[in-house]
């Protein structure tokens, strides 16, 4: 039971949007955070659309601590919550930190938190990968929320990059109630072994390229680098830094992007984004995952065995094909990695609704991704949107976008028909003109999604 009473207060649609500014003061677990504030208020018309008036919610109830697990955890409910007001739960992405019990709730908590719903989140219990413990580390998040504040009725999924796996995961494996709707952005919603595939390649094309580079050689291979851990840890770690010096004396442009590279610089960043198929930026950017990720993959996650393949893969280039390093897996670590996690779909989505965001030149999580996911969930389950940004990002979303996408899927699940790439653009764009969530408002309803395996070559019968 809930310890408060109260009649649900969250309107149906045309549904209220609410912007909050407040206060709070932080304790530790087993006391309680308090926020309250002003709101402004937003008026639905179609999905919604935004205008500004006064109004008031009260105050929000936050309680932290850590799960039997292990996991840190995070819960905002607003004053007077009941079951019926519902439960959102936010996924964070890749994190090689130590664990912080300074748990984020997600860009659209304040949102979701002034229209009614409670707000829970996870640090998980480990670090990097995290998938083979987070459908444990959600239960257990799930089971103190309940213990505390009663079972909701409904339950909302949202996760960002490895986190929008970790929602598709928990979609198909976590029994965590009545799973109702899913918003996953830029999320890796292919099999995870595929965006490891990615990294290998990358990491193993830059061998290829910059290997014989002076001062450009970065070493560790296909079996990566520590990342900086506490003193006296084995093995080593190497300097990140030591990892960006590399890459600015092959490619150039890391420490100051404005500044003029060599011609055999330019040449070589220029095959570098040719061999990879991603923006300059990712060249460097998606290394901290080819060296410091790899590394816990193959070292912590797999007592040294590495998951990884590359051994039957025909590459699109005669040159690179014949030099690249070969790596073969060892074949029960990637069945594992396979198993955590790899979405199947069909009847495992169950009456769960999803839209899905995406940006169209990511070149950490690329926008495939999304064609793989929808090749196994059911049209009349998801719903994907693709933002065409004119630079490049990693889940460079605006906040309209984002609540674009998540108006949307409330109203879908409250009963509205499924929205498509126009619902979507328009969501945001009523969020924007009302002028309480800026945009821009990007979301093409007619891009194509291409095919995965034209970025990341297929592997053999393991994965």
């Amino acid at each position: 039971m809930s310890p408060w009473s109260r009649q649900p207060s969250r309107p149906a649609l045309p549904s209220l949007i609410l912007a909050r500014k407040g206060n709070s003061v932080s304790k530790e677990a087993g006391s309680v955070r308090k926020s309250g504030g002003r709101l402004r208020v937003a008026a639905a018309i179609g999905i919604f659309s935004l205008f500004a008036c006064g109004a008031a919610i009260g105050q929000a109830v936050e309680i932290s601590g850590s799960t039997e697990g292990g996991a840190f955890y995070r819960i905002a409910v607003p004053e007077g919550w009941m079951p019926a007001d519902g439960l959102v739960i936010w996924n964070h992405g890749y994190s090689a930190f130590p664990l912080n019990p300074a748990v984020d709730l997600g860009p659209l908590a304040e949102l979701q938190l002034s229209e009614g719903y409670a707000v829970a989140a996870s640090s998980y219990r480990q670090n990097h990968w995290a998938l083979f413990d987070t459908v444990d580390d959600l239960r257990e998040l799930v089971e103190v929320f309940e213990s505390q504040f009663g079972e909701p009725d409904e339950i909302f999924l949202s996760g960002l990059s490895m986190g929008g796996l970790v929602t598709a995961q928990a979609i198909e494996k976590g029994h965590l109630g009545n799973v109702v709707g899913a918003l996953p952005v830029c999320g890796i919603l292919s099999a995870g072994v595929r965006w490891w595939d990615q990294l290998l390649d990358h990491r193993l094309i830059y061998d290829f390229v910059c290997g014989d580079v002076p001062g450009g050689a970065i070493p560790g291979g296909a079996e990566g680098l520590p990342f900086p851990r506490p003193p006296g840890y084995d093995p080593a770690p190497t300097n990140p830094f030591l990892v960006l010096l590399a890459l600015e004396t092959c490619v150039g442009g890391v420490f100051d992007p404005t500044a003029p590279r060599s011609p055999e610089q330019q040449e070589r960043m220029d095959r570098m984004k040719e061999l990879t198929g991603v923006s300059e930026l990712f060249v460097w950017f998606n290394m901290f995952f080819a060296t410091f990720g790899i590394d816990d993959l193959v070292h912590d996650k797999f007592g040294g065995h590495n998951p990884l393949d590359n051994s039957d893969v025909v590459y699109d280039d005669p040159d690179l094909d014949a030099g690249i390093a070969r790596v073969s897996a060892h074949r029960p670590s990637r069945r594992q990695l396979i198993k955590y996690f790899s979405p199947k779909g069909g009847n495992r989505v169950r009456g769960v609704k999803i839209v899905s965001l995406h940006t169209d030149k990511d070149g950490t999580v690329l926008v495939e991704a999304e064609g793989e996911y929808a090749d196994i969930v059911s049209p009349a389950r998801l719903t994907t949107g693709v933002v065409v940004e004119d630079v490049p990002s990693h889940c460079g979303f605006s906040p309209g976008e984002l609540a674009g996408g998540w108006e949307a899927l409330r109203a879908w699940v409250a009963g509205g028909s499924r929205p498509d790439g126009e619902d979507l653009q328009q969501s945001c764009e009523a969020a924007v003109a009302g002028g309480l969530l800026p945009g821009p408002c990007r979301i093409d309803p007619d891009y194509h999604i291409g095919d995965l395996d034209d970025r990341v070559p297929p592997r053999g019968p393991c994965g």
